[in-house]
């Protein structure tokens, strides 16, 4: 938003602080009870971020309608309806989202195992932090512009007869405005509603509610639906190490040619004694020798 007052750039901070604030806890916790750190759980934050910062959009989605419906309602009333709207839609992505991750600890691979685990916690942390932290959060926000305080500073924004006289550009970053009009009459209008609301309201909903619409949709999802199910049914396991290189390393030629001159001799065999052995004895020698040839 162009006004200094119904700009919400630190609340948007504080949604993306709320992600972290999930990484933070479920990385304490996880170490705490003696998890191993493995280099995969890097990638766990941006999931995080991710997830976060969409359940974010969702409040601040559904603050702003209940806003538009209850104009004059307290703040219970309006986080109250807030949390009726997008609770619901927060508590299904995360309860997917931590069941798919929680499901990967029963694999083999510690690795993944911990990644897992790392990850699917801070799920349910992004989950508490986003109905209690960001939610205290976007009541404050309100209270701030109620009192008409600059977004920044959050100074309260007025218009005195000092403030009159002053040039565009003062009036442009401490109103929002060019035109000296006071911002105390501007935020008791209502809400004006967001251009992205309006072209899916007014476009895209009708547009997908033709009946020739949906039944193209239904024969495209078909055809995804099938494609997908014959790809399942051409997984193979394993891994071709190739994969896991750049197309320029070096490590391509090296696997190229192992595979066309060694390929036919299998995997080396090695043969560990974990005995004390006395090799200036010639019988222990021997017996080593006839090993090695009988494992031949």
């Amino acid at each position: 938003r162009l006004s200094c007052i119904r700009n919400n750039v630190w609340l948007a901070c504080c949604g993306v602080v709320s992600a972290g604030l999930a990484v933070l806890s479920s990385f304490g916790l996880m170490l705490f009870c003696g998890v191993p750190f493995v280099v995969t759980v890097a990638n766990a934050p941006f999931l995080i971020l991710g997830v976060g910062v969409d359940d974010m959009f969702i409040m601040i989605a559904s603050w702003e309608q209940s806003l538009r419906k209850k104009e004059k309602s307290d703040v219970k009333s309006l986080l109250a309806e807030t949390y009726a709207e997008a609770a619901l839609s927060v508590t299904i992505t995360t309860l997917t989202d931590v069941l798919a991750f929680f499901i990967g600890v029963w694999t083999a691979f510690p690795s993944v195992r911990s990644f897992c685990l790392y990850t699917g916690t801070a799920f349910v942390f992004c989950y508490i932090y986003t109905l209690t932290f960001f939610g205290a959060v976007i009541v404050l926000n309100h209270k701030r512009e109620q009192g008409n305080r600059h977004w920044l500073t959050c100074m309260p924004v007025g218009l005195g007869k000092d403030q009159a006289e002053k040039s565009c550009l003062y009036n442009v970053c401490c109103i929002g405005s060019c035109s000296r009009q006071s911002s105390q009459v501007e935020t008791k209008q209502p809400e004006s509603e967001h251009p992205m609301s309006i072209f899916f309201k007014k476009y895209y909903g009708p547009f997908f509610t033709n009946k020739w619409i949906k039944l193209l949709v239904v024969l495209l999802y078909g055809t995804y639906l099938g494609g997908s199910i014959y790809g399942c049914t051409q997984i193979r396991e394993g891994i071709d190490l190739r994969n896991l290189a750049s197309d320029d390393s070096y490590v391509i030629p090296y696997y190229d040619d192992d595979d066309k001159y060694f390929s036919a001799y299998g995997p080396r065999v090695m043969v560990v004694i974990t005995e004390r052995v006395d090799y200036w004895n010639e019988t222990v020698r021997l017996g080593i020798e006839n090993c090695t040839q009988n494992l031949e």
